[in-house]
Protein backbone atom coordinates (compact mmCIF):
# COMPACT_ATOMS: atom_id res chain seq x y z
CA UNK A 1 0.00 0.00 0.00
CA UNK A 2 1.29 3.49 -1.19
CA UNK A 3 0.84 5.91 1.79
CA UNK A 4 1.72 9.35 1.52
CA UNK A 5 1.86 10.98 4.92
CA UNK A 6 1.09 14.74 6.43
CA UNK A 7 2.41 16.66 9.50
CA UNK A 8 4.39 19.38 10.79
CA UNK A 9 5.45 19.43 14.10
CA UNK A 10 7.01 17.29 17.03
CA UNK A 11 3.82 15.43 17.53
CA UNK A 12 3.21 13.83 14.01
CA UNK A 13 6.92 12.53 14.23
CA UNK A 14 6.47 8.99 15.99
CA UNK A 15 3.73 8.77 13.76
CA UNK A 16 5.37 8.59 10.94
CA UNK A 17 8.67 6.70 12.56
CA UNK A 18 5.68 3.97 13.09
CA UNK A 19 5.37 3.89 9.33
CA UNK A 20 8.78 3.48 8.59
CA UNK A 21 9.27 0.88 11.22
CA UNK A 22 6.89 -1.48 10.27
CA UNK A 23 7.63 -1.22 6.72
CA UNK A 24 4.85 0.45 5.41
CA UNK A 25 5.49 2.02 1.81
CA UNK A 26 5.87 5.63 2.32
CA UNK A 27 6.29 7.23 -0.98
CA UNK A 28 5.96 10.52 0.38
CA UNK A 29 5.53 13.53 2.93
CA UNK A 30 3.85 16.79 2.98
CA UNK A 31 4.15 19.37 5.44
CA UNK A 32 4.13 23.15 5.94
CA UNK A 33 6.91 24.95 3.87
CA UNK A 34 10.42 26.27 6.01
CA UNK A 35 9.37 29.37 8.21
CA UNK A 36 12.01 32.49 9.93
CA UNK A 37 12.86 30.92 13.58
CA UNK A 38 13.99 33.01 16.40
CA UNK A 39 15.63 36.45 16.96
CA UNK A 40 17.72 35.69 13.70
CA UNK A 41 14.92 34.41 11.67
CA UNK A 42 16.90 31.52 10.80
CA UNK A 43 15.08 29.60 7.57
CA UNK A 44 13.97 26.23 9.60
CA UNK A 45 12.31 22.92 8.23
CA UNK A 46 9.57 20.91 10.19
CA UNK A 47 10.11 18.16 12.44
CA UNK A 48 8.39 16.13 10.27
CA UNK A 49 10.85 16.99 7.26
CA UNK A 50 13.83 16.29 9.41
CA UNK A 51 12.80 12.87 9.71
CA UNK A 52 11.57 12.23 6.31
CA UNK A 53 14.76 13.03 4.73
CA UNK A 54 16.66 11.22 6.91
CA UNK A 55 14.63 7.56 5.47
CA UNK A 56 14.94 9.48 1.92
CA UNK A 57 11.53 10.00 1.55
CA UNK A 58 10.28 13.03 -0.86
CA UNK A 59 8.76 15.84 1.34
CA UNK A 60 6.38 18.30 -0.58
CA UNK A 61 5.79 21.48 0.83
CA UNK A 62 2.87 23.15 -0.57
CA UNK A 63 1.95 27.15 0.94
CA UNK A 64 -1.64 26.09 -0.49
CA UNK A 65 -2.88 22.68 -0.68
CA UNK A 66 -5.97 23.13 -2.27
CA UNK A 67 -4.33 25.23 -5.24
CA UNK A 68 -4.54 22.67 -7.95
CA UNK A 69 -0.77 22.29 -8.83
CA UNK A 70 -0.31 21.09 -5.60
CA UNK A 71 -3.18 18.72 -5.59
CA UNK A 72 -1.46 17.23 -8.69
CA UNK A 73 2.00 17.15 -7.20
CA UNK A 74 0.55 15.02 -4.72
CA UNK A 75 -1.80 13.05 -7.57
CA UNK A 76 1.85 11.96 -8.90
CA UNK A 77 2.60 10.03 -5.94
CA UNK A 78 -0.43 7.40 -6.51
CA UNK A 79 -1.22 7.35 -2.70
CA UNK A 80 -3.94 4.16 -1.92
CA UNK A 81 -3.82 5.77 1.83
CA UNK A 82 -2.78 9.18 3.19
CA UNK A 83 -2.17 9.83 7.05
CA UNK A 84 -2.27 12.82 8.29
CA UNK A 85 -1.29 14.61 12.27
CA UNK A 86 -0.86 17.69 13.13
CA UNK A 87 -0.19 18.51 9.43
CA UNK A 88 -1.89 22.21 9.52
CA UNK A 89 -4.00 22.60 6.60
CA UNK A 90 -7.71 21.41 5.98
CA UNK A 91 -7.67 18.75 3.19
CA UNK A 92 -9.38 20.28 0.27
CA UNK A 93 -11.99 17.30 -1.86
CA UNK A 94 -9.87 17.26 -4.55
CA UNK A 95 -7.32 15.55 -2.40
CA UNK A 96 -9.69 13.64 0.06
CA UNK A 97 -10.59 11.84 -3.32
CA UNK A 98 -7.51 10.96 -4.25
CA UNK A 99 -6.75 7.65 -2.28
CA UNK A 100 -8.98 4.61 -2.89
CA UNK A 101 -8.80 3.55 0.87
CA UNK A 102 -9.28 7.39 1.60
CA UNK A 103 -7.40 9.92 4.05
CA UNK A 104 -7.06 9.15 8.12
CA UNK A 105 -6.15 11.46 10.46
CA UNK A 106 -4.46 11.16 14.32
CA UNK A 107 -6.07 13.86 16.47
CA UNK A 108 -5.50 14.63 19.95
CA UNK A 109 -8.79 14.06 22.01
CA UNK A 110 -11.48 11.62 22.65
CA UNK A 111 -13.61 12.85 19.53
CA UNK A 112 -16.49 14.53 19.37
CA UNK A 113 -14.99 16.48 21.97
CA UNK A 114 -12.57 19.28 21.34
CA UNK A 115 -12.57 19.38 17.85
CA UNK A 116 -10.20 22.30 16.35
CA UNK A 117 -6.69 23.26 16.38
CA UNK A 118 -6.11 23.11 20.63
CA UNK A 119 -7.09 19.92 22.03
CA UNK A 120 -4.48 19.26 24.44
CA UNK A 121 -4.60 23.02 25.54
CA UNK A 122 -8.50 22.97 26.08
CA UNK A 123 -8.45 19.38 27.61
CA UNK A 124 -5.95 20.78 30.27
CA UNK A 125 -7.26 24.47 30.95
CA UNK A 126 -10.95 22.72 31.55
CA UNK A 127 -9.50 20.60 34.35
CA UNK A 128 -10.43 17.07 32.42
CA UNK A 129 -9.57 14.37 34.00
CA UNK A 130 -9.21 11.85 30.84
CA UNK A 131 -8.20 12.68 27.09
CA UNK A 132 -6.87 10.31 24.22
CA UNK A 133 -6.44 10.34 20.61
CA UNK A 134 -8.72 9.67 17.91
CA UNK A 135 -8.27 8.15 14.50
CA UNK A 136 -11.04 9.09 12.31
CA UNK A 137 -11.74 9.35 8.11
CA UNK A 138 -11.25 12.93 7.20
CA UNK A 139 -14.05 14.60 5.60
CA UNK A 140 -15.08 18.00 4.21
CA UNK A 141 -16.03 19.42 7.87
CA UNK A 142 -13.47 20.24 11.06
CA UNK A 143 -12.71 17.04 12.71
CA UNK A 144 -16.10 15.58 11.68
CA UNK A 145 -15.06 11.99 9.71
CA UNK A 146 -16.10 8.82 11.41
CA UNK A 147 -14.37 7.33 13.92
CA UNK A 148 -11.96 4.79 13.24
CA UNK A 149 -10.44 3.88 16.52
CA UNK A 150 -9.74 5.71 20.03
CA UNK A 151 -7.85 5.34 22.94
CA UNK A 152 -7.63 6.99 26.39
CA UNK A 153 -5.34 8.48 28.30
CA UNK A 154 -5.52 9.60 32.27
CA UNK A 155 -4.70 13.75 32.78
CA UNK A 156 -2.25 13.73 36.16
CA UNK A 157 -2.08 16.37 37.89
CA UNK A 158 1.65 16.77 37.07
CA UNK A 159 0.85 17.50 33.62
CA UNK A 160 0.86 20.36 31.64
CA UNK A 161 -0.18 20.84 27.80
CA UNK A 162 3.43 20.34 26.93
CA UNK A 163 3.98 16.25 28.42
CA UNK A 164 0.54 15.47 27.37
CA UNK A 165 1.70 16.59 24.14
CA UNK A 166 4.43 14.18 24.21
CA UNK A 167 2.48 11.56 25.77
CA UNK A 168 -0.18 12.04 23.03
CA UNK A 169 2.05 12.12 20.04
CA UNK A 170 2.99 8.45 21.54
CA UNK A 171 -0.08 7.17 22.19
CA UNK A 172 -1.52 8.47 18.54
CA UNK A 173 1.34 6.34 17.21
CA UNK A 174 0.93 3.18 18.77
CA UNK A 175 -2.75 3.47 18.05
CA UNK A 176 -1.54 4.11 14.50
CA UNK A 177 0.51 0.83 14.41
CA UNK A 178 -2.95 -1.03 16.27
CA UNK A 179 -5.73 -0.19 13.36
CA UNK A 180 -3.74 0.01 9.88
CA UNK A 181 -3.69 -3.84 10.14
CA UNK A 182 -7.76 -3.77 9.88
CA UNK A 183 -7.88 -0.88 7.89
CA UNK A 184 -5.54 -2.48 5.32
CA UNK A 185 -7.49 -5.93 5.37
CA UNK A 186 -10.92 -3.76 5.14
CA UNK A 187 -11.83 -4.92 8.45
CA UNK A 188 -12.64 -1.60 10.37
CA UNK A 189 -15.94 -0.20 10.79
CA UNK A 190 -16.34 3.57 11.44
CA UNK A 191 -18.78 5.09 13.82
CA UNK A 192 -20.34 8.66 12.92
CA UNK A 193 -19.68 11.16 15.50
CA UNK A 194 -22.29 12.45 17.07
CA UNK A 195 -22.74 16.24 16.15
CA UNK A 196 -24.79 17.22 19.37
CA UNK A 197 -21.87 16.45 21.55
CA UNK A 198 -19.02 18.26 19.75
CA UNK A 199 -17.35 20.72 21.21
CA UNK A 200 -14.33 22.86 19.60
CA UNK A 201 -10.96 23.92 20.88
CA UNK A 202 -10.15 26.89 18.80
CA UNK A 203 -6.34 28.21 18.56
CA UNK A 204 -5.48 30.30 22.02
CA UNK A 205 -5.99 33.84 22.00
CA UNK A 206 -4.06 36.35 23.73
CA UNK A 207 -7.43 37.38 26.03
CA UNK A 208 -6.52 34.04 27.47
CA UNK A 209 -3.32 33.71 28.12
CA UNK A 210 -4.09 36.54 30.81
CA UNK A 211 -4.82 35.53 34.48
CA UNK A 212 -8.19 36.37 36.15
CA UNK A 213 -7.66 36.59 39.74
CA UNK A 214 -11.14 37.00 40.27
CA UNK A 215 -11.56 33.17 39.54
CA UNK A 216 -11.18 30.33 41.43
CA UNK A 217 -7.66 28.67 42.28
CA UNK A 218 -8.73 25.79 40.98
CA UNK A 219 -9.61 27.17 37.54
CA UNK A 220 -6.34 29.36 36.89
CA UNK A 221 -4.11 26.41 38.41
CA UNK A 222 -5.60 24.76 35.31
CA UNK A 223 -5.14 27.54 32.58
CA UNK A 224 -1.43 27.87 34.09
CA UNK A 225 -0.62 24.53 33.46
CA UNK A 226 -2.80 24.19 30.55
CA UNK A 227 -0.32 27.24 28.69
CA UNK A 228 3.04 25.22 29.21
CA UNK A 229 4.99 25.55 27.49
CA UNK A 230 3.12 27.53 25.05
CA UNK A 231 1.82 30.49 24.95
CA UNK A 232 2.18 30.81 29.03
CA UNK A 233 -0.12 32.45 31.43
CA UNK A 234 0.56 35.78 32.59
CA UNK A 235 -0.25 38.75 34.75
CA UNK A 236 0.55 42.01 35.41
CA UNK A 237 3.54 43.66 37.60
CA UNK A 238 3.92 46.96 38.02
CA UNK A 239 2.39 47.52 34.43
CA UNK A 240 5.08 44.74 32.77
CA UNK A 241 4.13 41.63 32.01
CA UNK A 242 5.01 38.73 34.29
CA UNK A 243 4.21 35.24 33.09
CA UNK A 244 3.30 32.37 35.43
CA UNK A 245 4.85 29.32 34.27
CA UNK A 246 4.24 26.71 37.54
CA UNK A 247 1.75 26.90 40.30
CA UNK A 248 0.99 24.39 43.04
CA UNK A 249 -2.91 22.60 42.78
CA UNK A 250 -4.47 24.50 45.62
CA UNK A 251 -5.93 23.16 48.36
CA UNK A 252 -7.89 25.91 49.99
CA UNK A 253 -11.36 27.72 48.30
CA UNK A 254 -13.22 30.15 49.92
CA UNK A 255 -12.90 34.05 50.66
CA UNK A 256 -8.86 34.69 50.80
CA UNK A 257 -8.71 38.19 50.44
CA UNK A 258 -8.57 40.71 47.56
CA UNK A 259 -8.28 38.69 44.41
CA UNK A 260 -4.67 39.18 42.92
CA UNK A 261 -3.50 40.36 46.24
CA UNK A 262 0.22 38.40 47.46
CA UNK A 263 -0.81 37.11 50.71
CA UNK A 264 2.09 35.39 51.97
CA UNK A 265 6.50 35.00 50.54
CA UNK A 266 7.81 31.90 51.53
CA UNK A 267 10.11 29.59 50.49
CA UNK A 268 6.83 27.32 49.10
CA UNK A 269 6.26 30.05 46.75
CA UNK A 270 4.54 33.45 45.85
CA UNK A 271 0.66 32.87 47.26
CA UNK A 272 -1.80 35.00 45.74
CA UNK A 273 -5.12 35.71 46.88
CA UNK A 274 -8.14 34.47 44.25
CA UNK A 275 -11.86 34.52 43.85
CA UNK A 276 -11.96 31.32 45.84
CA UNK A 277 -8.51 30.03 47.87
CA UNK A 278 -5.06 31.20 47.50
CA UNK A 279 -2.81 29.77 44.51
CA UNK A 280 1.19 29.38 45.16
CA UNK A 281 2.97 30.56 41.96
CA UNK A 282 6.71 28.18 41.92
CA UNK A 283 7.48 29.40 38.56
CA UNK A 284 7.48 32.29 36.90
CA UNK A 285 9.27 34.84 34.63
CA UNK A 286 9.34 38.73 34.90
CA UNK A 287 9.25 40.90 31.36
CA UNK A 288 13.36 40.81 30.11
CA UNK A 289 14.34 38.23 32.34
CA UNK A 290 14.70 34.10 32.00
CA UNK A 291 12.15 32.02 33.90
CA UNK A 292 13.23 31.07 37.72
CA UNK A 293 12.02 29.62 40.82
CA UNK A 294 9.69 31.73 42.93
CA UNK A 295 11.57 30.95 45.81
CA UNK A 296 14.72 32.84 44.01
CA UNK A 297 12.13 35.72 42.94
CA UNK A 298 11.58 36.61 46.09
CA UNK A 299 14.96 36.51 47.19
CA UNK A 300 15.80 39.45 44.84
CA UNK A 301 13.10 41.41 47.21
CA UNK A 302 11.25 43.09 44.18
CA UNK A 303 7.72 42.25 45.67
CA UNK A 304 6.38 42.36 49.01
CA UNK A 305 3.33 40.90 50.90
CA UNK A 306 0.62 43.27 50.00
CA UNK A 307 1.46 43.81 46.47
CA UNK A 308 -1.94 43.55 43.91
CA UNK A 309 -1.16 41.72 40.73
CA UNK A 310 -3.04 42.20 37.42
Amino acid sequence: MRIVFMGTPDFAVPSLQALIENGMQVVGVVTQPDRPVGRKRILTPTPVKIEAEKHGIPVLQPERLRRPESVEELKELQPDLIVTAAYGQILPKSVLELPKHGCINIHASLLPKYRGGAPIHHAVMNGDAVTGVTIMYMAEGLDTGDMISRLELPIEDTDTTGTLFDKLSIAGARLLTETLPDLIAGRIQAVPQNDDEAVYSPNISREQELIDWTKPALTIWNQVRGLNPRPGAYTLWNGDVLKIWGCRKPETTGEAGVPGTVVELSEAGVEVATGSGTLTIIELQPAGKKAMDAAQFIRGGQIAAGTVLG
